[in-house]
Parts: C-alpha cells; sequence; structure tokens
C-alpha cells in the first residue's frame, strides 16, 4: 500500500474539548491504527472530521459552553450530515431529546429520554463487565455518576442493560454510552465507533 492511499485510509476523530476525560479519550483512539484524533472547540474544527465524541463530565457546563461556542447548530448539522458522533455519560446526556428532568439544553440527535445520574452520585459508582453482542464479551464498563435511557424511540437499537437500566444505543450513525470506555484499556468500543465514522 502507498503512503498516499494509506494517508485517504485515516479517520480523522474529534473530541469536544471543554470538559471531562478529553485526554483518555485522545489516547484510545491513539492506540487504534489510522485515526487521526484532534481537540475541537469551534464550528470550524469539525469539516474535516469523520466522527466527533461528546465526552463525559458535567452535562449542564458542556451544554452551556457548546452553546457559547456557537457549536449547537453545527453539531446538529454534523449529525444531518450522517457523521459518527459517541456520547459517552455526559455525551449521551446531551445526544437526547429530553431528559426526565429537562434541566439541561440537549442537543436532540437521538430519540431518547435520559434519566440523569440515573445509578446514582458519585459514591454510588462502580465497574462492571458487559456483553454487547455487538462487540464484544468482557467488556470492561467504569460508571460514575452515570445516567441510563428511560425510554427510546422505535428507532433505537439498545444495544446493552444493567439492572434492566439501557446503558448503551445507537440511531444510525449516533452511537451512546452511559459509561467511561475511554478509562479502560479495551478498545473494542472506541474501534466499532471509529469503523461506523
Amino acid at each position: 500500500m502507498t503512503q498516499s492511499s494509506k494517508q485517504s485510509h485515516i479517520k480523522h476523530i474529534g473530541v469536544l474539548n471543554f470538559q471531562g476525560a478529553v485526554s483518555e479519550h485522545i489516547t484510545i483512539l491513539n492506540s487504534i491504527d489510522n485515526v487521526q484524533a484532534t481537540l475541537v472547540q469551534k464550528p470550524e474544527h469539525l469539516t474535516k472530521l469523520n466522527g466527533l465524541i461528546i465526552p463525559g463530565g458535567e452535562s449542564t457546563t458542556i451544554s452551556r459552553l457548546i452553546k457559547q461556542n456557537g457549536l449547537v447548530a453545527p453539531i446538529k448539522q454534523f449529525a444531518k450530515q450522517g457523521k459518527g458522533i459517541l456520547g459517552t455519560c455526559a455525551g449521551l446526556v446531551l445526544c437526547g431529546n429530553s431528559t426526565t428532568h429537562n434541566e439541561v439544553e440537549l442537543l436532540g440527535l437521538m430519540d431518547i429520554c435520559v434519566e440523569r445520574n440515573g445509578f446514582g452520585r458519585q459514591i454510588n459508582s462502580f465497574e462492571t463487565i458487559l456483553e454487547i453482542p455487538t462487540i464484544g464479551e468482557q467488556i470492561p464498563a467504569i460508571f460514575i455518576r452515570a445516567p441510563y435511557i428511560a425510554k427510546a424511540g422505535k428507532g433505537i437499537e439498545q444495544l446493552a442493560f444493567v439492572d434492566q437500566h439501557c446503558i448503551m444505543a445507537q440511531q444510525n450513525n449516533i452511537l451512546v454510552c452511559a459509561f467511561h470506555p475511554e478509562l479502560t484499556t479495551d478498545n473494542r468500543i472506541m474501534r466499532y465507533f471509529v469503523d461506523r465514522c
């Protein structure tokens, strides 16, 4: 394979760089061949990307910063173009249509209603092992003040559950998970996302 054809297969994946585990997402993206990870803070940063990750953190803060930086419409347009978006933890909340308390301005990218902090506060954080049929078995998952999907529309494919609560789902080009795949060394979820971008 020539250098130029190798270059053309590179996936450019952005990580929204406002709050949360940004560097951890960059690290796990860099563990995947043919991925160029980049930080996103302005609308023009989206132009050459194949995919975008909205990381965990505090959903009200991230929502406010998305708005302040003029990214609401560009992210929605990015999704409409069929480009991949991955929302982890707070990112899952922001991708939803609604929350059970409606105190956060959401992006409305997925037909889901989200229960914020559904598994409790920081003290209730936990780790578990998931089996996700489309991705694999024995997948480690770390939950920190994690949300869950309280209701899912017809077009939603629910991929994984904990205590009968949906904690991972996809709708077309949008993938969300309530946990933090970037905090483990297992990059299968990230590879699954990149492959879809």
